[in-house]
């Protein structure tokens, strides 16, 4: 099986859902689904249906998170060599070429990913021409829109 990339951050979160998920919401849906049974007719009782639908879904993200947990590769990019290269769990600032314009993202594992966070995942276009750049490289990001080129003006370690 293959390794799942991950930062320290990544790792804690998904140790978190799974601590909230084994905790609090499968004894809760254990409780929902007894009160709905003691209603009578399982068959035309939603509510009962509507539970184990729920603790069907709650039951396949424990065991998907497990899978992971145990596949994972925790990467603490603090501890790693710090040569200016674009590695995983890097932060790292880019200027559009076109238009001047910055953005900074962080490169995590699939999991972390979350554009609205400035996260992106290692497997992305961007990420994917950035990787093993350093300061002051141009890198050429083969995007659905078309190339887009950047220059790399930091990559942090944090």
């Amino acid at each position: 099986m293959e390794n799942i990339p991950m930062t320290v951050a990544g790792a804690k979160a998904l140790e978190v859902e799974l601590r909230n998920l084994k905790d609090i919401e499968r004894p809760r849906i254990v409780e929902e689904i007894a009160t709905a049974r003691a209603h009578g007719d399982l068959k035309e009782n939603a509510e009962y249906h509507a539970a184990k639908e729920e603790q069907g879904f709650i039951e396949g993200r424990i065991k998907e998170i497990e899978s992971k947990l145990s596949r994972m590769q925790v990467i603490d990019v603090a501890k790693l060599n710090q040569d200016g290269r674009c590695v995983f769990g890097t932060t790292v600032t880019l200027m559009n070429l076109k238009d001047d314009s910055e953005i900074t993202y962080q490169i995590v594992g699939e999991d972390e990913s979350d554009i609205t966070l400035k996260k992106i995942s290692c497997h992305s276009p961007i990420a994917s021409a950035l990787l093993g750049n350093e300061e002051g490289d141009e890198v050429t990001v083969n995007a659905p829109a078309g190339k887009i080129q950047y220059e790399i003006l930091e990559v942090e370690y944090i």
